[in-house]
């Protein structure tokens, strides 16, 4: 038995408890709003987005589904689906990449750029409206910065 296992395990401040739930409640909110602006626009939500978002600014505008996952917050099982429906609606391609056929990638089409473009504008209004709004640009740079300690 080492040291640390009887060792209590550590408590939060209240300053840091109360941080938490603020974070959370924010986060939900804002992305509650957003939401609702894309929708009000006929656009898809946030996860279309993400994803679009992703392989327009990755060289050659493709990634492999894994690296998608890895840069968005989209679990394994929803990005497959959210994919298919994605290239249903003709916004990326699959494309094989290895001699066995196992590997693929995803391909932003010239259609899913446009849409993504089309979203970041109401997207954008949103950020503006929801957020900057309500922080001044100092507040919002200090709230970048505390955010970014936690990444």
């Amino acid at each position: 038995m080492s040291d640390n296992e009887d060792a209590p395990a550590p408590v939060p401040s209240p300053h840091g408890t109360q941080a938490w739930i603020n974070l959370m409640r924010a986060q939900q909110r804002v992305l509650a709003l957003i939401e609702r602006d894309l929708k009000a626009a006929g656009l898809p939500g946030l996860g279309w987005y993400d994803v679009l978002w992703e392989l327009s600014r990755a060289h050659g505008g493709r990634l492999r589904p894994f690296e998608i996952e890895e840069r968005t917050l989209l679990a394994q099982y929803n990005l497959s689906r959210l994919i298919d429906r994605l290239e249903r609606e003709g916004l990326v391609e699959r494309q094989v990449f290895d001699d066995d056929g196992r590997g693929r990638w995803v391909l932003i089409t010239e259609k899913g750029r446009a849409l993504r473009s089309t979203m970041w504008d109401v997207y954008a209004k949103a950020i503006a409206k929801h957020v900057g709004a309500r922080l001044p640009d100092a507040g919002a740079a200090q709230l970048a910065d505390l955010l970014s300690r936690l990444l």
